[in-house]
């Protein structure tokens, strides 16, 4: 089992940014991918950002690929995600998520972390 814990989210002014992070404990070896989604209130869980643990191969939402940016310490098996420009339609619990294969990066994660608020007030 992978155990994924979040953290970094809180509220932010609109314009401004956050760094998220998510640390892996566990069978961190059988990690292939990491990502990031989010799930606003009444709208779908949707795919923000993943990065592949081979070869740093790094994917992204097309509506957030301008303002955000994955990237990895792979000595403390952390993923980040900085969002920068944050937007009010930016609010939403974004969650970690990893993958023993690296492919598909966008779905079909195996494990999940609890999601960390991000709310950007206007």
């Amino acid at each position: 089992q992978v155990q994924l814990v979040e953290s970094g989210g809180g509220l932010v002014q609109a314009g401004g940014s956050l760094r998220l992070s998510c640390a892996a404990s566990g069978r961190t070896f059988s990690i292939s991918a990491m990502g990031w989604f989010r799930q606003a209130p009444g709208k779908e869980r949707e795919f923000v950002a993943a990065i592949r643990w081979g070869d740093i191969i790094t994917y992204y939402a097309d509506s957030m690929k301008e303002r955000v940016t994955i990237f990895r310490d792979n000595a403390k098996n952390t993923v980040y995600l900085q969002m920068n420009s944050l937007k009010p339609e930016d609010t939403a619990v974004y969650y970690c998520a990893a993958k023993r294969e690296p492919a598909p990066p966008t779905r079909e994660y195996n494990y999940w972390g609890q999601g960390t608020q991000v709310t950007v007030s206007s």
